[in-house]
This record gives structure tokens, sequence and C-alpha cells, in this order.
């Protein structure tokens, strides 16, 4: 690994990436790839794929609180001990030592590292639609997206046939099928619940998850060992993260320096040439202030603390933030909820077991508007995901018994039960915004950020008909002791933040053209969540990387003609 110094000369790169997540990762590898000296700047310490992964090969019993957060752990991360726990406590940031202010409840779960929260995220991978990518224009909602599904549809398969999903095919329009590897299998109550859905002739199908964990080895990376304990990092490369797959792929072209705890203070904008020329960048570790210089410049710090960075770059020409003509930088701010579902058990296939810990579940795409649904008070619509298992000794835990037969009844296997929630889409509202507060600074001196987020009345009935529809769904199916429940999370919970630098065709009501260009400010580009114009209900990282890539193609094109 070459760690930069304050040379000007070793300073001086043809691209720079800012974050090495999920698209910072894509980023770095496809300019790499291409012949540019790239700089892949991250603010965390670094990570090596399989060393720096401590917990990956722990048993339950090495753990000396269990899996349980301790009451300091809740004082310190209000936030990230929502979500955290011992297994992957060390890929989440301290909320003591980065804060930052919720003018309405949001969880903003971070991974400040090299590889970002690829190394925690649900490995979900769903296309987008045309669907999706024309609702906006539709409903008469935000800006219309600049692309559509034709535009990305290459970029899908580039990417899925690179990283590796494994699902099934299912020929539905509103979820386009992908290169896919074989699919995992549903197990026997889920089977019983497809197939009591396909008999309802209301358009569900129950599929498998269609995720980045490999049911066969690709690309000298797993396959995927069924341990289900993705989140500390897998040592087999069983399923994609910028650790094991795009950043080692960058390094192995000559032309990637990475250069970890390297805060980006600021985007460096000459108003003579008319673009940006550089990052300041502060040393986390030493606060020393450096300057490094490109010709392009890929933002991928993640939706909110990207975004942010550009309100930060401020000049005379963008004195508003960096290529915020249009006054829409840091609003539209949106993630799915996915509070509510239902539960239910089942009574039948007690011969029936499953075999190792699949690590994902199964899904219901979205079945609401897809046309003109009669009878529906809110727009857009929601996915169903859920997994069915049989109850174990954590289950009943609490109930009452001592000697042989409490242990045999606590390790035999209980009833069938299915929980499944809805991920649903949320609206990009104007009001829901991030912005940088005017006194608080961070231990660096930036700006604190402040996030303004709530889900309004079209949320709320979407959640509403997700609690009666998924009840019905398993009475149907003869399931007992059903029930329903809305959980009101606050927004962020999903960890599918995006917007606040949406994607558009008029400047005036956008920041970034159909390519993830600033619209003002044509050598940077934002390919992260923050560049989405509406939300769709799918989870959103294969967009974000298809995007990227695409973006990569277009950004190296424009290089080489000399317009950047």
């Amino acid at each position: 690994m070459h760690i930069s110094d304050k040379s000007s000369e070793k300073n001086t790169y043809d691209a720079i990436v800012i974050g090495s997540g999920i698209s910072g990762g894509w980023a770095a590898m496809e300019l790499c790839k291409k012949g540019l000296k790239t700089l892949l700047l991250e603010r965390g310490r670094d990570v090596e794929h399989i060393k720096d992964y401590p917990t990956a090969n722990l048993n339950p019993w090495d753990f000396k609180n269990g899996f349980n957060n301790t009451i300091k752990d809740k004082q310190i991360d209000p936030v990230q001990s929502n979500v955290y726990n011992p297994e992957n406590k060390h890929f989440y940031v301290s909320d003591k030592e980065h804060p930052y202010i919720q003018d309405k409840p949001f969880n903003w779960f971070r991974g400040y590292q090299v590889g970002g929260r690829s190394l925690t995220w649900g490995r979900q991978c769903y296309r987008w639609s045309d669907l999706d990518f024309e609702a906006n224009k539709n409903d008469g909602i935000g800006v219309d997206w600049p692309i559509r599904y034709k535009d990305l549809e290459y970029w899908y398969d580039y990417v899925e046939s690179f990283i590796g999903v494994s699902g099934k095919s299912e020929k539905l329009a509103q979820l386009p099928d992908g290169v896919f590897l074989p699919p995992m299998e549903l197990n026997c109550v889920e089977k019983h619940l497809a197939d009591s859905l396909r008999k309802d002739k209301e358009g569900h199908v129950l599929t498998i998850a269609r995720v980045a964990n490999l049911t066969r080895g690709w690309d000298n990376r797993g396959p995927c060992q069924n341990r289900n304990l993705c989140t500390r990092g897998c040592p087999f490369g069983g399923y994609f993260s910028s650790n094991s797959s795009t950043i080692p792929a960058a390094r192995a072209t000559g032309n990637l320096t990475l250069r970890p705890f390297s805060v980006a203070a600021e985007i460096l904008y000459d108003d003579l040439q008319k673009k940006a020329v550089g990052v300041k960048v502060i040393d986390a570790n030493s606060n020393e202030i450096l300057e490094y210089y490109a010709k392009i410049i890929f933002v991928n710090a993640s939706t909110i603390a990207s975004t942010a960075l550009l309100l930060n770059s401020k000049s005379e020409r963008f004195p508003n933030g960096l290529g915020n003509d249009s006054g829409q930088l840091g609003h539209n701010l949106m993630d799915h909820h996915s509070s509510a579902g239902a539960y239910g058990t089942f009574e039948g296939y007690k011969d029936q077991y499953y075999k190792g810990r699949r690590p994902c579940g199964f899904l219901i795409p979205r079945f609401r508007n897809l046309k003109n649904d009669k009878g529906l008070d809110f727009k857009r619509g929601y996915n169903i995901q859920g997994d069915g298992e049989r109850e174990g000794w954590e289950d009943i835990q609490g109930e009452s018994g001592f000697g042989k037969d409490f242990k045999e009844k606590l390790t035999a296997p209980g009833k069938w039960t299915i929980w499944m929630a809805g991920w649903g889409e949320c609206l990009p509202y104007y009001e829901n915004k991030i912005s940088l507060d005017e006194y608080e600074k961070d231990k660096w001196g930036l700006p604190l950020i402040r996030i303004n987020f709530s889900f309004k009345e079209n949320e709320y009935k979407m959640m509403k008909d997700i609690e009666e529809t998924s009840a019905k769904m398993l009475r149907n199916a003869g399931f007992v002791d059903v029930g329903s429940f809305n959980y009101h999370k606050p927004g962020g919970t999903t960890i599918h933040e995006m917007g606040t630098a949406r994607m558009g065709r008029d400047p005036n009501t956008s920041v970034l053209n159909g390519f993830n260009q600033v619209h003002a400010v044509k050598n940077v580009f934002l390919t992260d969540g923050s560049c989405m114009t509406s939300s769709a209900c799918q989870n959103p990282s294969l967009t974000y990387m298809a995007l990227t890539a695409r973006a990569c193609n277009y950004a190296v094109d424009q290089l080489n003609k000399g317009e950047l």
C-alpha cells in the first residue's frame, strides 16, 4: 500500500475518489482499470481483508457478554448501539467521537474504515425498472429522473457479473431479472407460503432474496459458507465488499494510492479554470492540513457526508456550497421505512428442518400501484422481506422448568414461524434535509451536520396497508396466532438514506445531470446514494454500483476527449 506525502508532485493524481465503501470502491477500481493514477481517500482506519476481521471465527462463548451490548455501549453510542453488537462493533463509529444533530429523530449509522459499510451491508441486490425511473414524472412529484432502465441495463449486467449475485429469475416487469448465480433455497414453510400466494390471483410472488452472497466460487472468492456471520467480515470472500473485491482489483493495476485517516474537508474550486482542482484533507491523527490535486473527483462518502462536503466547499462562485445553483443541495433526503409487518406460526412440517444458516430471507416483490389499483390511498409501493424458521431455545428461554425434561424441551425444535415486514418507498420531500450547523464543530473544526427528517402521511398510509396485507397473506396460508406490528422506527433505521444531491434534467431544479456530474462543475461526480431522485422500494446498493460504473466510463471518455 502506498501512503502519499506532502510533495506537490506526489500530491497530484489523475483522479481522486472520496470514500471507500460500496460505490467508492467501484469508482477506484474502474478508474484504475482505465489507466488513471487514482488516490482513494478514506477518513477512517485501514481494514485489510481477512487480517482485520478479529471476530470472524470466534465462538459465541468467546464474547465476554455474549452478543449483548453493555450499558456503557448504549450511553456512549445511543445511535450506533441500536445496530451493532460485540460481533461487529469495531465496524461502526463512536457517536461520542462523531456527533451529529438530530432536529428530528434520525438514526445515522456509519462505518468509518476502508470498506465503509460494504463490510456490514445487507447484500440485497435488486434492479430498478421504469416503474421507478418514471414514477416522479407520472405522479408529478419532485423532478423527473434524467435516465431510464435502458440507460442502466448494461451496467446492471456489468456489475452483477463482477460481484456475483445469487437469485432466481421471475420474469416480473417491476423487478427485472439479472445475471444470477444459482439461487439459495426456500425452506418448507416459505415454499408453503409461496404456493398459497401463487393461488390467490392477486399477483403476489414469493421468491428467494437476490443477494451478493456467492453460491459457488466466483472471481477467486467464496463460496458462501452459510454461517450468517457476514457483518463480522467474511474471511472466505463469500460476499461482495470493497475489501475483498474492488480495492484488491484496483490495487492490482498498480494505479491505486490508498490513504486512510484522511478527512475530506473541502473540494477546491478554481474560479479561473471554472472547475474543481483538488481536495483539502485533514489528517485524522495529526490534524495536518494537506491538499491533493486531480483532473476528476468522485465523491462517494455516503449520502449525508458527501452532500455535507459539497455544502462546506464554498467559494466566490458557489457561496452556498459547490454546485448549489439550484438550492436543492441538502434537500429531498429519503430512507425506506421497514417498521410494519406481520408474523404467525404454522402447525405442520414438524418432520422437516433446514441446513446451515442461510444469510438471506425471502422477497415478495412490489405488487401495489403497478397499474391503477383501486381503493388505495397512497402512492408508490413496497416489497415484503422476511424469513421462515423453527422456534429454538431462545424463543422459549423465559419459560419455567428444570431438569432433563426441561432441557429436552429447550433443545427440541419448536413450531414453524414466519416474520415479514414491508420495505416501503419514501417520497422526496424538500423539507427533509441536511444542513451544516453555524456554530457547533467536530474535533477537526468542521461544522456538525444537522438532520431534519420525518415520514409523512403517504408513508404512514402505506405502513397500515403493509400490516393488513401481510397478516392476510399469512391467514390465507393457514398460519395461526397471526399478529401485525409497527415498530415506528425513525428515519435512517433501514440504512438506505439517499437523496440530497439529486440527479435531474434541469440545472435549476437539480444538482447532478444524467451522468452524475455536478451541473456547473463538470469534473466532479457524485455516485453514492446522494444522487438519487426518488427512492423506489428496492434495496439501492446495486443501483449505486451500476451508476458508478457508468459514470466512470463516461468521465474517462470525456477526459480523453479533453472535455474535462
